[in-house]
């Protein structure tokens, strides 16, 4: 995990340290592996939360009330990772603070020493979250797009990742070079079937760990907005079930992907299996909450960088 600077970011890892081992029971080795540090770190970071009165009878700090509601959605909905960050009543962004906890959490992944495949999709949240990391070095890691990196005008897609990613990390990037809807299925597979592509794809479903956004249906709908689907298309989705999507893929209430001639259309990767890999969506707001809880009823995700709202929703529901 990427680690904050200043005085009140040392706290905060403190208070997440004093957290795992005086509530969750972690070790200290457990929780140098948990937050990618060294167990001299994990050491002194558990003092810190004691001296600093962090820790009483209860952890007496915000990030508290994230962790418990992160242990309580991770188990409600069987997840491998889950992150729940303070909400700002006083902003309107749906980025704001997990775009900054996404980005740790990338970071976390790119420093492992073993070899790792990285699959991203795109949006804005991903987006801003990929513009904060550092220059990184990472010649053994593979970082993979599993939705199309081309606009629907044929221009590059402007919410992309890889490219961003491309940037700021040394390492092999594998970008899908097709719209994320094209006319046909049979346009779709003649595509799918070329040499170029299908290495991609391959490269996609081997993958160790995938970071993905999180689309509402509706007027605002981020494949309404950037042009990929018109306003009627989104109407007929919703019509039919539909309540979110995610790299473009529409899935129902339940979180199944909907049998509808759009989703024939759908030029991305198949999201990575959630046996094998770590599929971490990233996405909060009251405009999406009905697309989050549908993606985790339906396992497209095992993993959520979410709010506290969003997990007060989630949670209730």
């Amino acid at each position: 995990m990427a680690r904050r600077t200043g005085a009140s970011g040392r706290l905060d890892d403190a208070a997440r340290a004093g957290w795992l081992y005086y509530v969750a029971g972690r070790t200290q080795d457990e929780i140098a592996s948990i937050m990618g540090i060294s167990r001299q770190s994990a050491q002194r970071l558990v003092s810190l939360a004691v001296s600093e009165r962090l820790v009483k009878m209860r952890l007496d700090h915000p990030i508290a009330d994230c962790l418990e509601r992160a242990a309580a959605l991770k188990e409600k909905f069987d997840l491998r990772h889950c992150e729940i960050v303070p909400s700002d009543p006083g902003s309107a962004s749906t980025i704001t603070g997990i775009a900054e906890a996404a980005a740790a959490e990338i970071e976390r992944w790119l420093r492992r020493e073993t070899p790792v495949i990285m699959a991203v999709g795109t949006g804005r949240t991903l987006k801003a979250a990929v513009d904060q990391l550092p220059p990184m070095e990472c010649p053994d890691h593979r970082i993979v797009s599993i939705t199309g990196n081309v606009g629907p005008d044929g221009s590059a897609a402007y919410y992309n990742v890889i490219f961003s990613m491309a940037d700021a990390i040394k390492g092999r990037h594998f970008p899908m070079p097709l719209p994320v809807h094209v006319n046909s299925r049979e346009e779709r597979d003649l595509l799918h079937d070329q040499a170029l592509i299908q290495t991609t794809m391959a490269l996609g479903a081997k993958a160790d760990v995938c970071f993905l956004g999180i689309g509402e249906m509706g007027p605002e709908a981020p494949l309404c907005v950037d042009g990929f689907l018109k306003r009627e298309e989104i109407g007929e989705l919703e019509e039919a079930g539909a309540a979110g999507e995610i790299c473009g893929w529409i899935f129902d209430q339940n979180g199944a992907l909907l049998d509808h001639p759009i989703n024939d259309r759908v030029a991305s990767l198949p999201i990575p299996s959630r046996e094998t890999a770590t599929v971490i969506g990233v996405a909060k707001g009251k405009r999406k909450n009905a697309a989050i809880r549908a993606a985790l009823l339906g396992r497209q995700i095992n993993g959520i960088i979410t709010d506290e709202d969003t997990a007060d929703f989630l949670l209730k529901r």
